[in-house]
């Protein structure tokens, strides 16, 4: 999950300007479909030509959220403000959006122009203009060669591109994208990501996804907000969410981590970092480098990402803190790292993950080694909540 961390793709952060106006906003929005809460008093700001995304588990209202702002679903409760006007009422075809779902729903008797130019049809636009934007559409999805065939003669990545282009077709100023590559296989929608990211920054649109799957909200988003339960839990930018999540549900949901609950011992670990505080973690003493709100005595979990983690045959020369001893218990060999499964002297199972530098057969470590695990008072994070 690391490896998809990186610079800034572009400097893009109107959320940092206090004079910036929300181009959307869900202003305590709350959804009921009987007596079950979907969306729970909820508010959210987003600006335009972001590319947002909403990610959390199946169930946690990211779907419905999207819906209520493409007008398919009416709030219970709280306003939706696009470009400061309360949408609520305004029926899904007069709205300036455009949703593109999961399943691409093209119409299998059309050819791939027609599908393009079916929204622009039912608006009547003039016959030139038509075909001068389904053109324009198929050459920036790199889809011309293919305007005569039907979608069964195409490839699914290429079914993605005409439901992209038919979306894009009415000009919206916000794209709604349902989990919209998740019918691709993993290269595919790896490229495809960044076809998307290219397409939302020349086109200058505000982009909204909703989607589970973590890597790719890390991907292309600007900002990511994780929900569960109908909540939002944490907004902030992919680094920020990954490298300094607000709590132990967002920690264990982005990426690969390594959780131990522990009680603070002292704030003032004496180790020359002034941040530095002293966790017991059941016998294993931990220093992290942190300013936070605990104090001594408090129930806290330390946590730390398994790339993180040095491991090594060899004993470190302190083993008084952020130092553990094991059994290496198993092995993921992912190609470009590997992530080892350590098996501690007490029972307890800590993760490190190690970059493939060497060829597999020169790696030292292997199955039933016994190994320290070792992380720097930076590395880790103490989370409150």
């Amino acid at each position: 999950m690391a490896k998809t961390l990186g610079p800034v793709k572009r400097k893009f952060s109107p959320w940092t300007d206090p004079s910036a106006v929300p181009f959307i906003r869900f202003e305590n929005i709350t959804k009921r479909f009987g007596n079950f809460v979907a969306v729970d008093n909820l508010t959210l700001d987003i600006y335009e030509r972001e590319f947002f995304s909403l990610l959390g588990p199946s169930g946690c209202g990211k779907t419905t959220l999207m819906r209520m702002l493409a007008g398919f679903e009416e709030p219970t409760e709280g306003r939706i403000l696009l470009q400061g006007k309360d949408i609520r009422g305004v029926p899904p075809y007069r709205r300036p959006t455009n949703m593109m779902f999961q399943s691409y729903a093209l119409f299998p008797h059309m050819t791939v122009e027609k599908n393009v130019a079916f929204g622009l049809e039912q608006d009547k636009l003039a016959k030139g203009e038509i075909a001068a934007r389904v053109e324009e559409m198929l050459k920036l999805v790199k889809l011309e060669d293919f305007a005569k065939r039907k979608p069964n003669q195409l490839s699914g990545g290429q079914r993605q591109r005409v439901a992209l282009a038919r979306s894009l077709a009415k000009r919206p100023q916000v794209l709604l994208l349902d989990e919209p590559l998740g019918a691709l296989d993993k290269k595919l929608r790896e490229e495809t990501q960044f076809e998307l990211m290219d397409i939302q920054t020349n086109l200058g649109l505000t982009f909204l996804i909703v989607t589970h799957d973590q890597e790719e909200a890390m991907t292309v988003s600007d900002r990511i907000a994780v929900m569960d339960k109908g909540v939002i839990v944490q907004v902030a930018t992919p680094a920020e969410i990954y490298e300094a999540p607000n709590s132990r549900y967002v920690a264990d949901f982005i990426g690969d981590i390594n959780i131990l609950e522990g009680t603070v011992m002292a704030t003032d670990s004496g180790l020359g970092a002034p941040g530095a505080i002293r966790i017991e973690c059941d016998g294993i003493q931990v220093a992290v480098d942190q300013e936070c709100q605990a104090a001594t005595g408090d129930k806290v979990a330390f946590a730390v990402r398994p790339e993180k983690v040095r491991i090594s045959p060899d004993q470190p020369a302190d083993t008084s803190i952020n130092a553990v001893h094991g059994e290496v218990w198993d092995i993921g060999y992912l190609g470009d790292f590997s992530v080892f499964i350590v098996k501690l002297d007490d029972g307890r199972v800590v993760r490190a993950a190690q970059a493939n530098v060497s060829r597999l057969v020169d790696r030292p470590i292997t199955f039933g080694d016994m190994v320290w695990l070792t992380w720097p008072l930076d590395a880790g994070l103490v989370l409150t909540r």
